[in-house]
């Protein structure tokens, strides 16, 4: 029996071009509500490759939420171990854990939702930052987070 395909919401063209505009605001500088550029090694290609992402920070610790699931900075990411979060100049080098306990998982989804939920909600399938423990737990297999430890 086959495992299921991961979940993975592909970007629209409109989207993909829409994304690219703000992870060029954030390498020129301008993070929009807290956002920042990553990078992250390729696991086929070993170039890097820049996706704008929104870094969480969760009870004092800084994290990845992937709202469209298991995407190819995810994939990349849990090959490479790390990468870099650039707003202008500033550029933090990082490496990453995986977050597995679900019921972590599910405290850092719902604060994640409560910031930025008017941009990701349509990703998470109707869950939603007031949705119950168990609604958020079953939706965190869909999400990967990374817990980033910022290098030097």
């Amino acid at each position: 029996m086959n495992a299921p395909t991961p979940y993975y919401a592909q970007a629209t063209p409109f989207e993909t071009r829409f994304n690219s505009l703000f992870g060029k605001l954030a390498r020129f500088g301008l993070s929009l509500a807290g956002s920042a550029e990553l990078s992250v090694r390729g696991r086929k290609s070993g170039e890097m490759q820049r996706i704008p992402v929104n870094p969480h920070t969760y009870e004092g610790a800084q994290y990845l939420v992937s709202a469209r699931g298991h995407s190819q900075w995810v994939r990349n990411m849990r090959v490479a171990g790390g990468g870099e979060l650039r707003v202008g100049r500033k550029v933090r080098a990082f490496t990453v854990a995986e977050i597995t306990d679900p019921v972590l998982k599910a405290d850092i989804l719902r604060a994640y939702l409560e910031k930025w939920g008017w941009e990701v909600n349509r990703f998470f399938q109707g869950v939603t930052a007031k949705s119950s423990d168990a609604e958020l737990r079953a939706a965190a297999g869909d999400h990967p987070v990374f817990r980033i430890t910022v290098s030097g």
